[in-house]
């Protein structure tokens, strides 16, 4: 289904992860900034991430973006669509934008967007949330101004090596998709 598939945001572009993106996602997954915001926080292998698109890109558990700039067409981050559940017609959206230089462009609320349209037209999904540590305020803002909502606060919810963080639940409904 999204094999041909090109979303284009104006300055970025999503295209369809393929293996070829292995080594990016874990150079990206492994820098401290990227790694510090996401809730898995161990270092991420290629092993890891070749099982990841066996058993849950290949199985349509998730479906996954390469975030390009559309200037060089160079590879900048990802977002992804994970946890889908058919039957409840909700899932968990997330984004990391890799190259240093990339971040604070933008790129994420574009992303957030595309990503909200999509869930609601392509994916015909009910609910589309996110979960995203409170104190990330950058990724917050981003969120909102992409169209998202915050549903809850969950205090102390993860614990990481710098002790225990706040969480953010935020989401997008969809009443047309019911």
């Amino acid at each position: 289904m999204t094999e041909q598939l090109k979303i284009d945001l104006g300055p970025v572009y999503l295209r369809p992860i393929t293996l070829e993106d292995t080594e990016n996602i874990v150079k990206w997954r492994n820098t401290d900034r990227v790694r510090k915001n996401f809730i898995y926080q161990k270092p991420f292998t290629k092993e890891g991430h070749l099982a990841w698109m066996r058993d849950k890109v290949a199985a349509g558990e998730v479906v996954q973006f390469i975030l390009c700039e559309t200037e060089g067409d160079r590879p900048v981050g990802s977002v992804y669509f994970r946890d889908i559940d058919t039957g409840n017609k909700k899932a968990e959206y997330g984004i990391f934008i890799g190259e240093e230089d990339a971040a604070g462009k933008g790129y994420g609320t574009l992303a957030g967007r595309a990503a909200i349209q999509y869930a609601g037209s392509s994916l015909k999904l009910h609910k589309l949330m996110l979960r995203v540590f409170a104190d990330n305020t950058a990724a917050v803002r981003s969120y909102e101004k992409a169209g998202f909502e915050k549903e809850a606060l969950l205090r102390d919810e993860i614990k990481t090596g710098d002790g225990y963080r706040d969480l953010i639940l935020m989401a997008r409904l969809y009443p047309e998709n019911r």
